[in-house]
């Protein structure tokens, strides 16, 4: 073997040394974890153990837990070299995602704002 050839692996795939989960117990742990954090969003929900102000928030901290799970256990992206790409796709589409929230909220508020305005003001406001 020459020092370009790298073994059979395609370029994004994993080669034997890389760290991470593999194989049948990654998946198993992945799949453990991901049932783990849904159950207990449930049960947070129909609980009172959180205060209920704040159980919106521990849904959303454990929605970002089970999309950290997901990433690494089932679309294995890591912080190696070989997952730059991967990454830099990842965080642009992420980018597209909360500009679309945003817009999509900042829309709807000005849309709200000006359906409470009287007739007499709208038609003002349109001159």
């Amino acid at each position: 073997m020459n020092d370009h050839d790298h073994g059979d692996t395609i370029p994004g795939g994993e080669s034997p040394d890389t760290e991470g989960p593999q194989g049948a117990t990654g998946y198993t742990v992945g799949l453990f974890l991901a049932v783990l954090l849904t159950a207990m969003s449930f049960w947070i929900a129909s609980t009172d153990v959180i205060w209920d102000p704040a159980v919106p928030v521990a849904i959303v901290v454990l929605a970002v837990a089970q999309m950290g799970v997901h990433l690494v256990f089932f679309l294995h992206v890591t912080s190696g070299p070989d997952n730059a790409n991967n990454i830099i796709a990842l965080a642009f589409g992420v980018l597209i995602v909360l500009l679309v929230v945003a817009g999509s909220v900042w829309v709807m508020t000005h849309l709200n704002h000006n359906m409470h305005m009287a007739p007499a003001d709208m038609a003002q406001h349109m001159r």
